[in-house]
């Protein structure tokens, strides 16, 4: 029987072994990354196409992410109801995803239904008609929320925060206006599926219970009956500019709490720091126990969260730190994060705290790969940033490898409190002298 007043015996973790996948090409050219799993009873087919802009027009996010909401909503020979009553019937799920960088189609089903559904997702990926109903439908629905949202502090301090750190005119800075749905047009929308999703802009990665059958039909219908280059793809990346290191403050009248973030741009997962800056990161706001965690939500009790990260995207990176704090500590609040940065510039993190942020990221690592479709996120994650598996190895060593002093000089490196971008939504006390930066 199980002794439950003994701790688990505690050990290490090893070396964390990636599946690596077959690599497929179909006669159209359309690279396939295959991660085989006989045990697993699912297979999920995921088409990556990477974001493309239209030519002679300003980087607009908006129709991106449009397009990936309805181009599954309804094809030349069936409607969106047809297509999602089919998908149903076989217990089946498909599901688009838009990000900064890619928009995706996954489909999750059985192999005993791809001869029913792989036709499906080509009608979809071939023959996708973007009904006008539908559009007016999510027109409607999105300028809803939209409405809602710029009540919500955290959401003006997140857009004015994009603006900020990377510019209005480009992809990654540009935030939408309550105008800018009324300006999406059908026309648009085909005109950017038809640049957008052919097999020269597609990456397939199929994981699961891969079966050689699935693998036959799938070269049929997308690498041989599937044709098409793009027409014209703007893949070239975003023209970013940062705005002010001045605190840029929207005062809210009748606000309890005020929204926060600062951050800046950074390095992203290509260049060779980008491990020891997610271990500064990590233990700066990073996790549960991290020191932003301690001081301003345990210590001072000034907010219920607060977290920092460090993101990549495929032209840039950043670093943000974000919380809600009342109105009567929000510089008090921007005092304490200053000081948390500076004291990890000027001095040495103990060997245990250290330890501490070494064994929650291995752990993190390990507690990632569940599955055969984890191991397929993580192939993902480097092969659209150019790179391979091997990563994650460099990775795991360079996280074994921190100490203090790799801490301090790191923190140094890329952390500068007086060169970040600071937002403020909310309200600032009259008991809370601090310079602003006034806007409308």
């Amino acid at each position: 029987m199980l002794d439950r007043t003994k701790a688990p015996e505690f050990r290490e973790i090893g070396n964390i072994s990636l599946k690596e996948p077959i690599k497929k090409q179909f006669a159209n050219g359309l690279p396939v990354y295959v991660f085989q799993s006989p045990e697993q009873e699912l297979v999920r087919i995921e088409w990556i196409f990477e974001n493309t802009y239209l030519d002679g027009q300003v980087e607009n996010p908006l129709l991106n992410s449009a397009l990936s909401a309805l181009f599954k909503e309804g094809t030349n020979t069936m409607s969106s109801a047809e297509i999602a009553d089919k998908v149903d019937f076989y217990g089946a799920f498909l599901v688009p995803e838009y990000s900064f960088d890619v928009t995706s189609l996954s489909l999750y089903t059985l192999n005993r239904h791809s001869q029913v559904l792989l036709p499906l997702v080509k009608d979809i990926l071939t023959e996708a008609s973007i009904p006008q109903q539908e559009l007016d439908t999510y027109l409607r629905n999105n300028k809803q929320k939209f409405q809602v949202s710029i009540q919500k502090n955290d959401y003006l301090a997140r857009r004015k925060f994009y603006n900020l750190i990377f510019g209005k005119n480009n992809r990654y800075g540009r935030t939408p206006k309550l105008e800018d749905y009324d300006a999406i047009t059908r026309a648009q929308l085909i005109e950017l599926y038809q640049q957008e999703i052919v097999p020269s802009n597609c990456t397939l990665i199929v994981s699961g219970n891969v079966s050689d059958e699935l693998l036959q039909e799938l070269e049929q219908i997308f690498g041989v009956d599937w044709k098409g280059a793009a027409i014209h793809s703007s893949l070239d990346g975003p023209v970013l500019a940062q705005g002010s290191n001045d605190l840029v403050y929207e005062e809210k009248e009748n606000a309890l709490q005020s929204a926060i973030r600062l951050g800046c741009q950074t390095i992203g997962r290509t260049h060779p720091d980008y491990p020891a800056l997610q271990f500064v990161n990590t233990l700066l706001g990073g996790f549960f126990g991290s020191r932003l965690m301690r001081n301003i939500r345990e210590e001072k009790g000034y907010t219920y969260s607060i977290g920092s990260a460090v993101a990549t995207l495929k032209h840039t990176g950043f670093m943000t730190i974000v919380t809600e704090v009342g109105v009567d500590v929000t510089h008090a609040t921007l005092t304490e994060i200053e000081k948390e940065i500076n004291l990890l510039k000027t001095t040495l993190a103990s060997e245990e705290e250290v330890n501490l942020v070494k064994t929650y990221m291995e752990g993190s690592m390990l507690g990632s790969l569940e599955s055969i479709f984890s191991h397929a996120d993580k192939f993902k994650s480097v092969l659209l940033n150019g790179m391979t598996l091997t990563y994650y190895s460099y990775y795991m060593e360079q996280i074994r490898n921190m100490s203090p002093e790799k801490v301090r000089d790191l923190a140094n490196k890329y952390l500068d409190f007086d060169a970040m971008v600071k937002v403020v939504v909310g309200k600032i006390s009259q008991a809370e002298s601090v310079h602003q930066a006034v806007v409308n």
